[in-house]
């Protein structure tokens, strides 16, 4: 057995590889080049931890991170509660009473903002938002700039994710509701629970390890949001949509400031694995 399992090796070198190559190594790159002054050109300069200090007293670094927190919630709390109620609705009612295609179709609609590119997503939500033709403004008759205006920009940002991200818990959920034996609805059903009792004692007891594997990728999803902030945003106005993939990508390729956005992208690395690491812990015990 241990010589069998000793072959299994063979087969993970490519992939250990490709992720040494990949990851492993621009991100050993990325730690280095954040202990130094470096405007991309030339030869870095080296600083210490100067970087980190003055990321302890940036402000808009510590702001990014609070519009990240924001984010948390509307891409991962809201979707995966949403989410969970669409798709125990979708499989315990919609497919009972007007059939499977039916919910499959609904499912498919739900889904589809995860198919679209984000470019294309976030151009479309740009047109319509927009303050003077845009259609929702346009519908309700407002004179809103849903993007322009710093105290209701980050809000919309959020309500513009929690569509985005809809889907995907949805298909997660359903996927999970498949392997649940149908006669534990039907007897409890029997027994004359209603649709929310059979949600709340069944659904949710069912699918807890859906609910872990959604809520962990959605979160890291949202720490490291970056397209749909610079096709919206790009970070604005006045930073109030700011978040730090954001504000590094500004010191890389904007300020040529190098060596302070590879810091910043350093702590958001760290973050995440951090967040990773507590959230696998949380599910180790629950199980």
């Amino acid at each position: 057995m241990r010589a069998r399992q000793r072959g299994y090796w063979v087969y993970l070198i490519p992939s250990l590889i490709l992720f040494t190559g990949v990851i492993v190594v621009p991100f050993a790159m990325n730690v280095a080049t954040s202990f130094t002054r470096w405007s991309g050109v030339g030869t870095p300069t080296w600083i210490g931890f100067e970087n980190y200090a003055r990321l302890l007293e940036d402000d808009r670094f510590w702001a990014s991170f609070q519009h990240n927190v924001a984010l948390i919630l509307a891409m991962a709390v809201v979707p995966t509660l949403i989410g969970l109620v669409l798709a125990a609705a979708l499989f315990d009612y919609i497919a009972r009473r007007f059939g499977p295609r039916t919910a499959s179709a609904l499912r498919a609609a739900f889904y589809l903002p995860q198919v679209l590119p984000v470019a294309v997503a976030g151009v479309v939500w740009g047109w319509l938002l927009h303050p003077s033709y845009g259609a929702v403004n346009q519908i309700f008759g407002l004179e809103v700039d849903w993007l322009g205006d710093p105290s209701i920009a980050l809000a919309t940002v959020m309500a513009v994710m929690v569509w985005f991200q809809l889907g995907y818990p949805v298909v997660i959920f359903m996927a999970g509701l498949q392997r649940v034996d149908p006669a534990l609805y039907e007897a409890a059903e029997i027994d004359g629970a209603g649709w929310w009792r059979r949600f709340w004692h069944i659904t949710l007891a069912q699918i807890r390890p859906e609910i872990f594997v959604v809520l962990l990728t959605c979160t890291i999803a949202a720490l490291k949001v970056f397209g749909p902030i610079f096709v919206l945003t790009r970070g604005g106005p006045a930073n109030a949509t700011m978040v730090p993939s954001y504000f590094s990508y500004l010191n890389f390729f904007q300020k040529s400031n190098v060596g302070y956005g590879s810091a910043i992208a350093t702590v958001l690395a760290l973050i995440i694995v951090v967040v990773t690491f507590l959230f696998l812990r949380v599910q180790e015990r629950d199980a």
